[in-house]
């Protein structure tokens, strides 16, 4: 492991010298490449450096052990120093272990409201204002791509783009479906119904990454609908991308421009359907998807959320809190360590073994 954490240490200075390059700097794919290499490798290095100066700590509080004056503070040190080295080791072999290769990426969240009506549609309502809000929390940016909204304010499907420093690796635990225990706005008689929402997280997929063939898809233009002014009526701005092979669909009219709105449906449509293509991979490769966490499968059932007891249970993991009013309003923090936690330590003992 130290023989890898010293050829990291290396790659991230030259990381820090190429970055600086002015030739590097002019090509924006290969800066954007070399960027994300080195945020990936940041925290190991912080880790290692730090794992470094207490080694180093150690060996002069030994040195000075035989000093008459100095040998109860050497003793102190080399005591503090001791366990601050063995924390350390256990946080390399974490960081050490095998990286998913999306983790430093921006997602694309797509929720559909799913068994339950309207209360299904609220509900995915609800579970993108709580994503909406944790995104904040992080200094994430949050962009609605693509939304079709019930009547009563839910939605049938919604999709956003969120940005920032590793998204993808702290919500790629939430895909699956959502259950609600709760009395609907839409109940008279007071009775709790239960309903699911959908969530699927799909890492954003770069034009440099994968591109679509340009024949495979049918584009129609049309008038948006909705909000908008004066523009909405006159000019067709709205885009529908289909992709013939896998009919998988998108429709982008958030944006003022026909421009706007196509370069959002193509990379809409270029991460589901390089998505669509990668589980078909992963289904080939079941043993790969079996982990407490789970597959990742939308149709799984992840999580409930039961409104009278104020509780929020995670069923991969066991886990539950009684603050769904907190979470709901976006204070997933908890959750989503437990996660990662459950995750890094289920891959520490397939290590060991």
């Amino acid at each position: 492991m130290f023989n890898q954490l010293e050829s990291i240490l290396g790659r991230y200075e030259e990381l820090h010298e190429l970055l600086s390059d002015p030739e590097v700097v002019a090509d924006s794919r290969r800066f954007l490449a070399l960027s994300r290499e080195e945020g990936q490798l940041r925290e190991v290095v912080s880790c290692y450096t730090a794992y470094k100066n207490v080694l180093q700590q150690l060996i002069e509080a030994e040195e000075m052990l035989a000093d008459p004056e100095l040998g109860e503070l050497a003793k102190a040190e080399l005591a503090e120093g001791k366990v601050q080295k063995a924390a350390l080791e256990e946080q390399l072999k974490i960081l050490m272990l095998p990286k998913d290769p999306n983790d430093g990426k921006n997602i694309v969240l797509e929720i559909r409201g799913a068994a339950g009506g309207d209360e299904a549609a609220l509900f995915a309502g609800d579970l993108l204002t709580m994503y909406q809000h944790y995104s904040e929390s992080q200094g994430w940016k949050f962009e609605l791509m693509e939304a079709n909204v019930t009547g009563i304010g839910g939605y049938k499907e919604v999709s956003v783009l969120i940005s920032g420093v590793n998204v993808y690796s702290k919500l790629k635990f939430e895909s699956g479906a959502h259950r609600v225990q709760r009395v609907p706005v839409t109940e008279t008689q007071g009775r709790v119904h239960t309903s699911t929402a959908t969530v699927l997280v799909m890492p954003e997929i770069e034009a440099f990454d994968y591109q679509i063939d340009p024949n495979e898809i049918r584009t129609d233009i049309y008038h948006a609908s909705g909000a908008g002014g004066q523009n909405v009526n006159k000019v067709a701005t709205a885009v529908r991308m289909v992709h013939l092979p896998t009919g998988i669909k998108v429709e982008m009219q958030e944006e003022r421009t026909q421009i706007k709105n196509r370069e959002k449906a193509i990379k809409l449509l270029s991460t589901k359907v390089f998505d669509y293509y990668q589980q078909i991979e992963r289904d080939k490769n079941d043993a790969t998807r079996k982990s407490a966490i789970g597959t990742g499968d939308r149709s799984e059932r992840i999580r409930t959320y039961n409104f009278s007891q104020n509780r929020v249970t995670d069923h991969r993991i066991g886990l539950t809190v009684q603050k769904l009013d907190r979470i709901i309003s976006g204070d997933l923090g908890e959750i989503i360590d437990a996660l990662v936690m459950a995750d890094q330590t289920e891959k520490l003992a397939r290590l060991n073994n």
